[in-house]
């Protein structure tokens, strides 16, 4: 089998483990709880701030519009989520796929959550959903040989024009 690394990713990972670690009660030193707490503004990447649950663009993305879903209570536990939680998410999830259709028609989508560490969560603390928009051919060499990952789009243009459409999106 062979493996393809991605040391890129350790700058997010290390992002969030210098001094706490963000998982005390609460969500002290959490960068999605500060990000959740920080008002409207593009610093924060949050698209739309839900009762329960709030959707934030990925400071480090894999592809263009790298989007995730979380829950606003600070918790690394699946299973510890309410039902009126997991609704909130599914509908917030179901809104960023719709919402990145029309930002930026993509071919497919990659969906998923990663549970602790050993499964790959950057940040354990707080759980939260990744929703990866996908194109034909959007895989490259960049990243293998050049230690670089091509982001099409400016993310803050990118979070205008998806609040833009959440708007729309989430009063349906």
């Amino acid at each position: 089998m062979q493996k393809l690394f991605s040391p890129w990713r350790s700058q997010y990972i290390a992002s969030f483990l210098e001094g706490a670690s963000g998982k005390e009660a609460g969500g002290a030193n959490c960068a999605f709880c500060e990000a959740f707490a920080s008002g409207d503004n593009p610093e924060s990447l949050v698209i739309y701030r839900g009762t329960l649950a709030f959707v934030i663009m990925n400071k480090f993305p894999y592809n263009s519009g790298h989007l995730m879903v979380l829950p606003v209570r600070h918790t690394g536990e699946f299973g510890s989520l309410t039902a009126s939680e997991h609704a909130e998410m599914m509908q917030l999830l179901a809104a960023s796929e719709w919402a990145l259709q029309e930002l930026s028609r993509p071919h497919g989508f990659n969906l998923g959550m990663n549970l602790g560490r050993t499964a790959g969560a950057g940040i354990e603390g707080h759980l939260h959903w990744h929703l990866v928009p996908r194109w034909n051919g959007d895989t490259n060499f960049m990243p293998v040989l050049n230690d670089v990952k091509v982001i099409s789009e400016d993310m803050i243009e990118q979070w205008k024009r998806l609040r833009e459409i959440f708007r729309r999106v989430t009063q349906r």
